[in-house]
């Protein structure tokens, strides 16, 4: 049976950025989606109400012990003014799966689906129609009762909130400069990193920081134990295109089981390429670059679909991809999800859902 939401429209509309200049989620709708856990309640008062500053207690959860998760997600306008989302369900199942690993009581499925719509269909307008731009919908629970203990909390607060945005890289589909991390780690099997969780992210901070330092846009991931095989691109699971095999890591609990990722491995099965999931070490990527193998590298995600990578730097080993250039695979990539996502193509795997 589905929800009932509350909406409550705001007495003063925001004015909407120039779509022509819109960076990376720094602009917000004139609505949020709120929803309150408590123990003897569960799950209940789902709302819309107008965007604004939420009220914590300074001794609430979320503070002190980071008990939280979150998601990612777009809806985009069509050319012909429906507005779609792309593989909800998946955020769901995916919502799901981080709650129970972070301790959180999981939404019921479909919840967040629901929420997403109708919070989108209260913010419609705010869906920008630009090329390269959607609006950016993050979903996410933070612990919110006040105590100084190290337990999972007994209230909850679940929240979504909207951006229309363009390009996650400002250069748009244009190869970026890669560092691979070998000094800090972000995950181990066994931890956090298969889940959507701000922790994953923070332990991050300080190599993304040092290797923008260094003129590089985002790291790349090895792994927690040997530091040996190739894992994660920043934010985004990574690809490699090695005498004409792809190659990305497999799911052992390390890295983010992306929505993306799965939708760029059944393109290409279904392409027809010889596609594998299996561990890469770096120094494999190295030999076959020498080698003159290493054809493409790229990442994917919900934030840049597909971003080539044109420089990898190990170990003050430079790597040129692909001359700098993007790849045939990164290209078509790109423009296949993009045109199912906005509708031009047939979505021959019901990807897509309008609201």
């Amino acid at each position: 049976m589905p929800n009932e939401f509350t909406i409550i429209k705001t007495k003063v509309n925001k004015a909407k950025p120039d779509p022509n200049n819109l960076n990376f989620g720094t602009v917000f709708t004139d609505h949020m989606f709120l929803m309150n856990y408590s123990k003897d309640k569960g799950w209940h008062d789902g709302r819309v109400v107008p965007y604004g500053p939420i009220c914590l207690d300074p001794a609430a959860s979320v503070f002190h012990y980071g008990q939280e998760m979150f998601e990612g997600m777009k809806a985009y306008r069509s050319a012909d003014g429906k507005t779609l989302l792309f593989r909800p369900g998946m955020n769901d199942k995916r919502a799901i799966s981080s709650c129970e690993r972070m301790c959180i009581p999981p939404l019921p499925e479909g919840l967040l689906t629901e929420a997403v719509k109708v919070l989108v269909k209260t913010d419609r307008d705010w869906i920008p129609d630009k090329e390269g731009t959607s609006l950016y919908i993050r979903p996410y629970i933070i612990a919110t009762e006040p105590f100084l203990g190290v337990r999972d909390s007994y209230e909850y607060l679940f929240i979504i909130i909207l951006s229309p945005v363009g390009p996650y890289y400002k250069g748009g589909l244009v190869p970026t400069r890669i560092y691979v991390e070998d000094k800090y780690v972000r995950s181990v099997p066994g931890g956090t990193g298969f889940v959507k969780a701000g922790g994953n992210y923070a332990v991050g901070l300080r190599s993304e920081y040092e290797a923008r330092q260094s003129g590089y846009s985002q790291v790349l991931w090895l792994d927690g134990t040997e530091r040996k095989y190739v894992e994660e691109i920043g934010t985004s699971n990574a690809f490699f295109v090695i005498d004409g095999e792809v190659i990305t890591s497999p799911l052992t609990g390390s890295i983010l089981p992306g929505i993306t990722r799965d939708s760029v491995l059944c393109l290409l099965r279904e392409w027809g390429n010889k596609v594998s999931e299996k561990k890469l070490s770096i120094q494999q990527v190295y030999d076959a670059y020498v080698q003159g193998k290493l054809e493409e590298v790229f990442a994917s995600g919900t934030a840049a679909v597909i971003s080539p990578v044109g420089e990898l730097c190990w170990q003050d080993k430079k790597m040129l991809i692909n001359g700098g250039n993007i790849g045939t695979i990164s290209q078509k990539l790109y423009d296949e999800l993009t045109a199912i996502q906005l509708g031009k193509k047939e979505d021959r795997f019901g990807w897509v859902e309008m609201l």
